[in-house]
């Protein structure tokens, strides 16, 4: 059966994506530097991110979470800024699970309304929606206020005389108290939400207590953890006794009682309608737990889709199993195509990572940019936008597994701010009140966009419709052409790909300088692929330009590439 769709999943880091305004204060606060909204994603919007080619839409940062911004004159509890990383806080430091930010309300009070409007509007623009999950870890004072009736909090039974209990949803210290001594500390003030009153002036805090301490989210089992440890949040407890006298040890039956409310959770969620979830640190979590919990969720809800965040290659398969249906390729296709963008890694090398997964291939996703990762044109990364299009051309095309693109990627976003508590490392921030500025002119004041920079957010568009436009992209066979081209495996690489009548070849140039080159295609394809040894004529869905050649296993056919691009030459036979 043919494949309806390819995923082209667009992230967006929600508070920053329709912020407009441009103070940009290092450690500004929400007032100071402002923050975007649910209904910036208005109609307009979301139809551009559909137009560029994107099917689905994950809206990073939507569950509420930790922030230093006071929100309690509407009954949201306020957070220690001691455990707070940021003005704005961490995303992965979830303070309630049946909440959402109140940052991105225009009404506090109407803030759950405005996420279901924000929900159907992506559905009316053709759009899925996928949120986070972030089943390993909550912030340190997490307390559920919009809790269904009836449901009991995470840690409101517990026994905080046990260490470890499958009663318990987090894990204790016994009798020691948090100790926070050797983290550099947020400034110890709060700051008060936007408010028609005159602002109300910081006062200081107590020291965050916490008695006896919970584990660190990073398997941090201590009572004190370091600056770089997750210390922020508090790590879930899901049957695994990782001090056990004889080592870490499961007690899965009964069933633990963190695996029932964080699988209500993932209910309460599809049933608003959402699309999938975004697992953080998947991995982190037994895979017998989401086994159980894909089952109960997909029985109600089989079109829900599960993207798990899982850096151990060894481990894929066991998730997969346990119901996920996309899981990142980080440490194979992400790492090496990045080395081969920085001139460390021939592009050959490219081959050996889609043959590790082959067997699993349509569950890997690709990317190049995520909020966790360095933006390609930072300066830690390649310096310049446009040594991204190669990668992003094989990580779109080779195959027919999802693909995502990080917001702001498409204009070359280079994520060199030095935001505030995140500093200038090469990332856009997760912790800050801020403004992306490629964001802000593309989306909301196109006409100041520069030259290379709708160029390049062409390109992007061209290379992420073209991937469902077309049947071969879509759904076809593909086959690696670099077996029997010794010739590009430093800077090129090529391939194949073939739906019913249609033929594309696609050949990536990594390298700096454009080229003419000869791609030779072996007998093997022609048998494996049934395609007949005849001339051609063919256009390139890059450029639109005319070529005719010949295919033949005796002779190669000559692509002309330019500089930090390639050509992709759908074939008529």
């Amino acid at each position: 059966m043919a494949q309806s769709s390819k995923l082209i999943v667009y992230q967006v880091f929600t508070r920053l994506f329709g912020n407009r305004k441009t103070t940009c204060k290092p450690n500004g606060n929400i007032e100071e530097n402002g923050v975007g909204k649910f209904e910036d994603f208005d109609d307009a919007t979301l139809l551009r991110i559909r137009e560029m080619g994107a099917t689905h839409v994950w809206f990073t940062g939507v569950i509420r979470h930790a922030s230093q911004t006071d929100y309690s004159d509407y009954g949201i509890p306020a957070q220690h800024p001691d455990v707070v990383k940021g003005r704005a806080g961490s995303p992965y430091a979830i303070t309630d699970y049946y909440d959402v930010d109140p940052d991105m309300a225009s009404d506090v009070n109407n803030r759950m309304m405005e996420w279901e409007l924000l929900i159907e509007r992506a559905h009316r623009a053709g759009l899925k929606v996928i949120i986070d999950f972030v089943p390993n870890h909550v912030a340190r004072q997490y307390h559920s206020i919009c809790k269904p009736e009836g449901v009991k909090d995470l840690g409101e039974d517990d026994d905080t005389n046990m260490h470890f209990s499958t009663r318990n949803n987090f894990y204790y210290c016994w009798g020691q108290p948090l100790d926070l001594s050797d983290i550099v500390q947020a400034p110890n003030s709060i700051s008060p939400a936007p408010s028609p009153l005159p602002p109300a002036p910081e006062m200081p805090l107590a020291p965050y207590s916490e008695q006896p301490a919970k584990a660190t989210g990073n398997d941090q089992f201590t009572s004190k953890p370091g600056r770089n440890d997750w210390y922020e949040t508090v790590k879930l407890n899901y049957g695994i006794d990782y001090c056990d006298a004889g080592g870490r040890s499961e007690h899965f039956d009964p069933i633990p009682d963190t695996w029932s409310k964080m699988t209500d959770i993932l209910l309460f969620w599809a049933q608003k309608g959402v699309d999938g979830f975004r697992c953080d640190m998947a991995e982190m979590v037994p895979a017998s737990f989401w086994h159980w919990a894909t089952d109960k969720v997909k029985y109600i809800y089989p079109e829900k889709i599960f993207i798990g965040e899982v850096y151990d290659p060894a481990q894929y398969r066991n998730y997969i199993a346990a119901g996920f249906d996309y899981l990142y390729d980080k440490v194979g296709m992400y790492d090496c195509v990045r080395d081969v963008i920085c001139g460390r890694r021939r592009a050959a090398d490219i081959t050996a990572q889609w043959q590790k997964t082959d067997d699993i291939r349509d569950h890997m996703l690709y990317f190049l940019e995520n909020h966790d990762e360095q933006r390609i044109a930072s300066d830690f990364f390649a310096g310049n936008a446009q040594k991204g299009i190669p990668g992003l051309i094989v990580s779109a095309l080779l195959m027919s597994n999802p693909l995502m693109i990080y917001a702001g990627q498409e204009f070359g976003e280079r994520g060199m701010d030095a935001e505030g508590f995140s500093g200038r490392d090469g990332r856009t921030t997760i912790f800050d009140y801020w403004t992306v500025d490629t964001l802000r002119r593309g989306y909301y004041d196109r006409r100041r966009l520069k030259k290379e920079e709708r160029q390049l957010c062409d390109t992007y568009q061209k290379v992420m419709r073209m991937a469902n436009d077309e049947n071969a992209l879509r759904e076809g066979v593909s086959f690696d052409l670099m077996y029997v081209n010794p010739q590009l495996a430093d800077r090129q690489f090529a391939f194949l790909r073939k739906s019913g009548t249609d033929v594309i070849l696609v050949v990536a140039n990594f390298d700096e300088l454009a080229a003419d080159v000869d791609v030779n295609i072996p007998r093997h394809a022609f048998d494996f692929l049934q395609i007949p040894e005849r001339s051609f004529s063919a256009v390139d869905l890059l450029t639109g330009e005319k070529v005719k050649g010949s295919l033949s296993s005796d002779a190669p056919v000559r692509v002309s590439l330019p500089a930090l691009g390639g050509a992709i030459l759908k074939l008529k036979l």
